[in-house]
């Protein structure tokens, strides 16, 4: 910003400056001008520009001649061009101390519990690597394309009070997280918000929340902590899918519930040219590609921040075929594909070291779990109704 006021027009001037005649009074715009001259320094700079800062950081001038540099955070990109990622509180935070107040002492004495240590930030929870994995990928995109607004926006979602909010903040601060969108309802329900935010994948710890948000077409699983900690990248967004009821329909799944393994081959063999039915996850895996591609076109591609796997548990030879070719006809792909043939998939994962696992079954995101990955369970398709009925039966057997 120019501090100095407009170059002033030279007509009225000719021909009458002599004694003074048709001098021009001094302006009020003149006189701020000279103030503001007189603030620079006498001797001129070497160099004319302005001397360039780092990226994100702006220069504010004072009335006393201090320079003032501060940190300036990016603009949040619009939802309907971002790839938004809502995370509850408590998956992004560990609150399990909190909650425990909450759950027996009620919504006043947490809030008070709250407010007493607002200044305290929350330890990590288990989205926490998800979302700085997230941010480093924005950051290198932000550095390939800097107008674009095709970026990752991350809303955190909350039904606490709305005083608990400050905690939160100066745990985002304290972590340096760039999470400028915040929801908090209050009790309320979030799935309305968030598919006003256009919502591409909700991650929560409540899994009542994310059935409801699958429920409603929102790509959405609980996320769980891992048994052990284990380093994950901090330069590569890795993501982890298993096939049927998370990419695609839960369409073969129930043929091996309901006829068997012998019958579910035969079934992909005949259907091998059909693609499946896209899945709750399908869409997250299509903006994960999207930007990828933004990578790949500035010849990027052996060196991109995000990395997905296929972690599947058909076999290859006589039903991976569907699996591939269901995902070309989609234009998509992943950059590994995982066939274990029934085998478990958490020592294949404790190699890969996703920051997240999706599977339908709690099986294997329990084998996930053991072994130090961060896993999430999409409760889609027919799997979970064999989960309701077994944990029915083994309530009715303890009666």
């Amino acid at each position: 910003m120019e501090l100095g006021g407009p170059a002033t027009p030279e007509d009225g001037r000719s021909g009458k400056v002599a004694n003074g005649e048709g001098q021009p009074k001094p302006q009020p715009r003149d006189d701020a001008k000279a103030f503001y001259d007189n603030l620079s320094p006498k001797k001129k700079p070497k160099s004319r520009g302005k001397t360039p800062l780092p990226h994100g950081i702006s220069r504010m001038l004072c009335r006393d001649k201090v320079c003032i540099i501060r940190m300036m955070k990016h603009q949040a990109p619009k939802p309907q061009n971002a790839i938004t990622i809502a995370v509850s509180s408590r998956a992004l935070f560990r609150m399990e101390e909190e909650q425990k107040i909450y759950n027996e002492q009620g919504v006043e004495a947490y809030v008070k519990y709250q407010l007493d240590h607002e200044n305290e930030p929350f330890l990590p929870g288990a989205a926490f690597p998800f979302v700085k994995a997230l941010e480093a990928v924005n950051a290198q995109l932000r550095e390939l394309y800097p107008d674009s607004e095709e970026l990752f926006d991350i809303v955190l979602v909350t039904n606490h009070h709305a005083q608990v909010g400050v905690r939160l903040i100066n745990s985002i601060n304290h972590y340096n997280l760039f999470v400028e969108r915040f929801c908090m309802t209050g009790g309320n329900s979030p799935i309305d918000y968030l598919k006003a935010y256009h919502t591409n994948l909700y991650l929560s710890s409540d899994s009542e929340k994310v059935r409801e948000a699958i429920e409603e077409g929102i790509a959405a699983a609980t996320i769980f902590s891992p048994n052990r900690d284990v380093t994950i990248s901090e330069d590569q967004l890795r993501v982890a899918f298993d096939g049927d009821a998370v990419l695609f329909s839960d369409e073969s799944e129930q043929i091996v519930k309901a006829h068997g393994l012998d019958k579910f081959f035969e079934h992909e063999k005949a259907y091998e040219n059909k693609p499946l039915a896209q899945g709750p996850l399908k869409g997250f895996l299509e903006a994960l590609g999207k930007l990828q591609k933004k990578f790949y076109t500035k010849g990027l591609r052996l060196e991109c921040p995000i990395r997905t796997y296929l972690v599947t548990a058909r076999s290859a030879a006589s039903s991976g075929a569907r699996a591939l070719k269901t995902l070309r006809s989609w234009g998509l792909e992943t950059d590994e594909a995982l066939f274990l043939a029934g085998g478990p998939k958490g020592p294949l994962l404790e190699k890969i070291r996703p920051h997240i696992f999706f599977d339908d079954q709690m099986f294997h995101v329990e084998g996930a779990k053991e072994l130090g990955t961060i896993a999430a369970h999409v409760p889609y398709g027919v799997a979970q109704k064999h989960r309701r009925s077994a944990r029915g039966k083994e309530s009715s057997d303890h009666k």
